[in-house]
């Protein structure tokens, strides 16, 4: 297995990505639904400060990790935010996600980020789990609040 960071080239990977977001999310909508185009995507890739982290095993897609590093105002510094983690249900249970965290807080310590976060719904309890091996827990609320409807 090996962890790869994708780059703008990668697009056959990311689209792979997000068939694997698909299935272990169970949300074609979301990841199948309305594909963005080539371009757009070498764009996301290209940008610094999101990163597409796959585990692969030749053409096999393992798993995957999307992040964000956020920067932030009140002090010159950065989180990343996890968005997405999965692995395909034939590998799971094989280190491949902690793998991927690994490969995430290497990324982190190397730009000077100052703590990485994840959100993880309680009835996910494998995720629950891992992420309480690794770090510790906060309870807080999550809202979705709709862009203004248009005038």
């Amino acid at each position: 297995m090996e962890i790869v960071r994708l780059g703008s080239g990668d697009i056959a990977r990311f689209r792979a990505m997000n068939l694997l977001f698909s299935a272990a999310f169970e949300d074609r909508d979301s990841y199948e639904g309305a594909p963005p185009p080539d371009d757009y995507v070498r764009e996301r890739l290209a940008d610094p400060r999101f990163i597409a982290l796959v585990a692969v095993d030749g053409e096999a897609m393992l798993g995957a990790l999307a992040a964000y590093e956020l920067p932030k105002f009140e002090q010159a510094r950065s989180e990343l935010y996890i968005y997405d983690l999965a692995v395909d249900e034939a590998h799971r249970r094989r280190g491949i996600a902690s793998a991927l965290i690994a490969a995430l807080q290497d990324h982190a310590a190397a730009i000077g980020a100052w703590m990485i976060f994840v959100q993880a719904d309680p009835p996910d309890e494998p995720a629950v789990a891992l992420y309480r091996k690794l770090g510790s827990e906060e309870r807080v609320l999550h809202f979705d609040i709709a862009p203004a409807p248009a005038r």
